[in-house]
């Protein structure tokens, strides 16, 4: 399972939009479809639980499991 360090890693390298940060870090992508997407990351170093992270890369981040360990 990857980190939280890497799931911000992650939105930084694909351009995801930091619009927040309090004591999470809160992110937006809107595509050219006008699809908006939103994703909440810890400032945690820990592992992703994995039920949590299939939710993230499912229904926050939509995207494949490669394609994401290709930005980080």
């Amino acid at each position: 399972m990857p980190t939280w360090r890497e799931l911000k890693r992650f939105c930084e390298r694909d351009g995801w939009e930091l619009y927040k940060q309090t004591d999470h870090y809160f992110y937006v992508k809107r595509d050219k479809n006008g699809n908006v997407r939103r994703t909440k990351v810890s400032m945690g170093s820990g592992e992703i639980p994995k039920y949590l992270w299939k939710e993230i890369l499912k229904n926050q981040l939509q995207v494949s499991e490669e394609y994401f360990n290709s930005k980080i």
